[in-house]
């Protein structure tokens, strides 16, 4: 149980030292994180509909066919 407890109040000093985001920061950081988010998934799927018409135009219409 002491080593419990020594955990919890070392967990406890260490949170105390945090510097914690204002609320300008933490609102800037989560539209850029949606941001490149959205880019990120737009590029996945461009290249995934390039990739099938590429596979489409090797093997015709479809698979195992």
């Amino acid at each position: 149980m002491e080593k419990i407890t020594k955990f919890l109040k070392e967990v406890v000093a260490e949170l105390r030292k945090v510097t914690w985001p204002s609320k300008d920061e933490l609102i800037g950081s989560t539209i850029v994180t949606i941001v490149v988010s959205l880019i990120v998934a737009l590029f996945i799927g461009v290249v995934d509909r390039i990739l099938t018409l590429i596979v489409h135009a090797i093997f015709g219409g479809g698979f195992g066919g």
